[in-house]
């Protein structure tokens, strides 16, 4: 978040806004990791998820949006987590745990190739490629 070019308050402001008129809905920002060659980058990085749906789901709608083969395989790296997040935890459940103070939930996708083949080493891995 410190690499973002919003000022923190413009930040806040902009989440109190979209909470106040979606209160169902959680403010993400999903960006790919800058190293990530072998995955496209997506047409937004803002996304607003509804509470109730899971991990695997969101994994399933950003594989979707990235026309990923089955055979592809890439990984969530949430801000503030250095664990697995498990595929069936709401996405209230990993907002409340490792949302920013800003009120943005950070999140990069990544390529298991970024990790020289092996799985993710740093941040918060969240394995995706079964979605």
């Amino acid at each position: 978040p410190a690499l973002h070019p919003c000022p923190a308050a413009s930040r806040q402001r902009e989440v109190a806004a979209v909470r106040a008129k979606f209160p169902n809905k959680l403010p993400v920002i999903l960006e790919r990791y800058p190293r990530e060659k072998a995955l496209p980058v997506l047409d937004r990085t803002k996304f607003l998820v509804p509470q109730e749906l899971t991990m695997g789901q969101f994994v399933a709608i950003i594989r979707n949006r990235m026309a990923l083969s089955a055979a592809q395989s890439f990984y969530f790296l949430v801000e503030g987590n250095r664990s697995l997040i498990s595929a069936s935890l709401t996405m209230a459940e990993v907002y409340a745990r490792s949302r920013d103070p800003d009120g943005f939930l950070y999140m990069t996708y990544a390529s298991q190739e970024v990790f020289g083949g092996a799985g993710p080493r740093l941040g918060r891995p969240s394995p995706a490629g079964a979605a």
